[in-house]
């Protein structure tokens, strides 16, 4: 009588390495909603499991403790904007153009990711601490920078920016430019009695961004490129 041969199944390491980041991430967005609504010292590590239907001691093997876990939720949403403004080709395009390109992302990011604005302010009424401890954040924005620079140097080039332009002045003018305005879009509706969240009242805004950008680098007595 002849034995038959039992099939042994393989292990599947790859699933269980997708599993593994599938959970990471849930992980991650659960923890960056807890975080945006209750801040640092009221996030609870309990809630942030049930949000992302993972094991507490998941979490922790995954993360460390709070605030290792709160550490990586910060890096993950500069990288998240980083990677965005990557995939822009900024120097495919005229100085013009670029800039254009920049504002409007910059503007949406911030409209379509309104946890950002709260993770930002979470984060400064924590003195920017934990921002300072990651090691690689400098080396996240060293590239945006130098693409700007990259960006005003055309410019100037081609006679159409004026000279004496910072790139992180002006970047931090551009960010601003849609901080501002969906970290206090709900005050400010209040306060003139418009939904600054309509449609129209958006891309208003949007577009008078871009004009207040460009018109600011505009070589005085330069006829744009472009209309705005």
């Amino acid at each position: 009588m002849a034995v038959q041969a039992r099939t042994v199944a393989a292990p599947e390491p790859a699933r269980r390495s997708r599993n593994a980041e599938r959970t990471k991430d849930d992980i991650l967005a659960a923890a960056r909603a807890e975080f945006c609504a209750h801040g640092l010292g009221g996030a609870r590590v309990d809630a942030i499991a049930r949000r992302a239907g993972a094991n507490k001691r998941l979490l922790y093997h995954y993360f460390g403790n709070k605030e290792d876990l709160y550490r990586a939720v910060l890096r993950d949403a500069y990288a998240e904007i980083r990677r965005g403004e990557a995939e822009l080709n900024l120097d495919a395009l005229g100085p013009d153009e670029a800039m254009d390109r920049l504002v409007r992302f910059t503007f949406r990011h911030f409209l379509a990711n309104p946890w950002f604005p709260a993770l930002l302010a979470t984060e400064n009424l924590e003195g920017a601490a934990f921002l300072r401890s990651l090691p690689d954040i400098p080396a996240l924005h060293s590239p945006l920078v130098g693409q700007i620079a990259k960006i005003l140097e055309r410019g100037r080039e081609q006679g159409i920016f004026r000279d004496g332009v910072d790139p992180v002045q002006l970047y931090i003018s551009v960010a601003a430019l849609g901080y501002f305005y969906v970290s206090n879009m709900q005050t400010l509706s209040v306060i003139f009695d418009r939904d600054l969240g309509a449609t129209g009242m958006v891309q208003e805004r949007e577009a008078q961004a871009v004009q207040m950008v460009l018109r600011y680098l505009w070589r005085p007595g330069t006829t744009p490129l472009r209309e705005v």
